[in-house]
């Protein structure tokens, strides 16, 4: 009797830290659902290219107050030696690599939409799941059941769910050839994230989460910077609400969302953050029916209920949480 009891509360403390990752990603969720939000609010003064290079620009300067701030602490700890050799030639291509691909993913995604419907962009952007689970069982080794799969395969059917009513409702105007590069553009950002997911998988049994999305965000802001100096106007807002909406796009989303979300991936699988992050999309309209009142469909509820029936599904098989 005693031994179960004993065996039932390791189980237990095994499983909460899992529990708390959970938690913190579902607030990582809400923070990413602002992202559209402020994105619209930023748009009105800047262009999405500027509105990206300050979000990138003042997340760098968070995320290094940040680091900053640890580096002191742990001076400060004399039973916590800091190491010298923090980062190996592997961690610094892969630093490199992890902000190559976040950029090119972005301006993939970003211009997709200007050469193919938003349902079609909307529908093969979301098919990170795919590409982060076959990856990683390819090229990480890792192992899923049939439990997973299905759950993610549920989760993508109601991901899908969200492009519906934009088809049904909207009529083409764009000639075939340029929906093809348009959708190809949409489905190749789906690789560059899912990579972006891996390798930042791969940095996070090394690299704390904070120097980790500071390169992420130093390099962007560096490889995104001529972009904008050169085709931008107006770089910087010209309001108060304008500088709230791209500070709210840095701190919010990048610093607590991303955060989180690269801190999540220490106790799960890249595949399955990229099958809970499928609400994402979910949230975002119940946010923008809260605060811009635009409609919220019948489509958008059956979504939700699908992707959460996915991700319990995935999240009880295996490869979910980290071995």
């Amino acid at each position: 009797m005693t031994t179960n009891k004993l065996e039932s509360t390791e189980s237990s403390v095994e499983r909460s830290p899992n529990v708390i990752a959970l938690i913190l990603l579902s607030v990582a969720l809400v923070a990413l659902s602002f992202t559209a939000i402020f994105i619209k609010l930023s748009v009105r003064e800047i262009s999405a290219n500027a509105t990206v290079f300050n979000r990138l620009w003042i997340a760098t300067i968070i995320f290094g107050l940040w680091n900053g701030f640890n580096e002191l602490r742990t001076k400060n700890l004399e039973d916590q030696p800091i190491a010298k050799e923090r980062y190996q030639s592997r961690d610094i291509i892969l630093l490199v690599a992890v902000a190559v691909v976040h950029v090119v993913g972005r301006f993939l995604w970003t211009w997709s939409l200007t050469q193919t419907s938003a349902a079609n962009a909307t529908v093969l952007s979301n098919m990170p799941p795919l590409f982060t689970t076959l990856g990683a069982w390819l090229i990480l080794g890792q192992r899923f059941d049939r439990r997973f799969v299905t759950g993610m395969l549920i989760a993508l059917a109601g991901a899908f769910t969200l492009g519906l009513d934009d088809l049904l409702g909207s009529g083409n105007s764009l000639n075939s050839q340029t929906l093809i590069i348009g959708d190809a553009a949409a489905l190749l950002s789906s690789v560059f994230y899912a990579a972006s997911f891996l390798i930042i998988e791969r940095l996070r049994t090394r690299l704390p989460v904070q120097n980790i999305l500071l390169w992420r965000c130093f390099l962007g802001t560096l490889f995104i910077l001529p972009v904008v100096l050169t085709v931008e106007d107006q770089i910087f807002p010209i309001s108060w609400l304008g500088w709230l909406a791209v500070f709210g796009l840095a701190a919010i989303c990048e610093a607590l969302g991303h955060g989180l979300v690269v801190y999540s991936l220490k106790y799960f699988s890249s595949s399955f953050v990229t099958i809970f992050l499928l609400l994402e999309p979910v949230m975002t309209a119940i946010l923008a029916w809260f605060i811009f009142s635009e409609s919220l469909s019948l489509l958008n509820l059956l979504a939700l209920s699908v992707i959460l029936q996915g991700i319990y599904l995935a999240k009880t098989g295996k490869g979910a949480d980290k071995q």
